[in-house]
Order: structure tokens, then C-alpha cells, then sequence
């Protein structure tokens, strides 16, 4: 596999070819993903329609069309926009200093930050979400469970880790910080106390998560 410098999206070198027509298309689009948002943050996904969507931004529905096919196109590129900034930051953790264990650690909690970030982005994102969770090669997504599963790959590789699939096992990786960041997101006390008082921070239930992801692959 590749090293952790993985981007499909050259963002600077796009700039530079764009012509103005795209220029224009990509600010409308954007236009169109930030009036989705603002809906769904207030309404959710039942208050968000293509209709009301076109009436946000005083625009036709029928030329709303124009720039996504339909509403599950639209929570695509919502997705695909967190990917875009979470690869960002999955690459600034990974060069940085420290051991493939620390590294590990801080692309996890890169995912559940940026989430926390722009939270109703997040929750919008995988409302959408389809039956399937296969990204597709070339996109964001696709790029950041590859970049994943590189890492894994590396701990196993270093005799630090078990030797998995590694595909299962960036799902299952996936998964566990997903759910953290739902519940974060979802419940405003999260980790307050359940059988009994707790002065435990946000940031240490994150440090012990990705600490329990870590020591579910290593070797005993």
C-alpha cells in the first residue's frame, strides 16, 4: 500500500485549471450544500427537501438538478467535504512525531475533533448514508479508509499489532470512533455519570477510546 500521503484531490493544482465557468459552478454548489445544512440543522432530514432547498437559495427545482440529481447526491457531498477536511488532518497527525502507537491515537481523535467541529455537517452526512458503506475509488472517503488501513498495516508490519484483515479491521476501527462521535455529538453531558458521579472530561473519555482502539488490534 501506498504511504500516508494519500489525497485524490490535488486541491491547489484544480484551482489552477479551473475556468471560470467552473469556478462558478463549484460556488453554487457550495451555495447549495451550506442552505442544506442551515435546513437540516434546524429541521432535519424529514424538514429537508430539494423544493424547499431551490426556495432557500431562489432558485428553480428543476435547475437545482443541475448541480446534484437528487438528495442523496447532496448528503454525498456533504460527506465527501468532511473526508476532504478529516484527510487534512489525518495527514498532519501522521507527520508528526512519534511512535505508529501516538500516530494512531491522533488520527483518531482527528476524526472525532473534526466532526465535533461542525457537528450538524456530521450528523447530515451520515443520515444520508446509504445500505452501502463501500467508498468509492477516488474519493475522500475512500482515501481516508486506505489511509487507515495503511496504518494498521504498519503496526502489523512493526510486530506491534495483530496480524488482521486489515480491510474488516478499518471498518471496525471506523466504527468505534464513529459511534463515540455520535454520542458526543448527541448527548451534551456525554460522559457523565451512569451508576454514579464522574468528573471525567470529554477528552478523557476520548484518550481512553483511542487508547481501547489500539489495544484491541496489539498483541497481548
Amino acid at each position: 500500500m501506498s504511504s500516508v500521503d494519500v489525497d485524490p484531490h490535488n486541491a491547489s493544482a484544480q484551482c489552477c485549471c479551473e475556468t471560470p465557468a467552473q469556478r462558478r459552478r463549484e460556488k453554487m454548489r457550495s451555495a447549495i450544500i451550506a442552505a442544506a445544512q442551515a435546513i437540516f440543522s434546524k429541521d432535519g432530514e424529514a424538514g429537508l427537501s430539494m423544493r424547499r432547498l431551490a426556495e432557500a437559495i431562489d432558485y428553480s427545482p428543476a435547475a437545482l438538478y443541475k448541480y446534484f440529481s437528487s438528495k442523496d447526491d447532496l448528503f454525498e457531498a456533504v460527506r465527501e467535504q468532511f473526508f476532504e477536511r478529516l484527510l487534512k488532518r489525518m495527514n498532519e497527525a501522521t507527520h508528526g512525531s512519534g511512535t505508529t502507537r501516538e500516530l494512531f491515537e491522533a488520527c483518531g481523535r482527528a476524526y472525532i475533533e473534526t466532526a465535533m467541529e461542525e457537528p450538524n455537517t456530521y450528523l447530515m452526512a451520515y443520515t444520508g448514508m446509504g445500505e452501502d458503506i463501500t467508498p468509492a475509488e477516488g474519493t475522500f472517503s475512500y482515501a481516508a479508509a486506505e489511509q487507515l488501513e495503511n496504518m494498521i498495516e504498519k503496526g502489523v508490519l512493526e510486530g506491534i499489532l495483530r496480524d488482521v484483515d486489515l480491510a474488516l479491521a478499518g471498518k471496525a476501527v471506523w466504527a468505534a470512533v464513529h459511534g463515540i462521535t455520535m454520542l458526543l455529538i448527541q448527548i451534551p453531558t456525554m460522559p457523565g455519570g451512569v451508576t454514579h458521579e464522574t468528573s471525567h472530561t470529554r477528552e478523557d473519555m476520548i484518550d481512553f477510546h483511542t487508547d481501547f482502539i489500539w489495544r484491541g488490534l496489539a498483541l497481548a
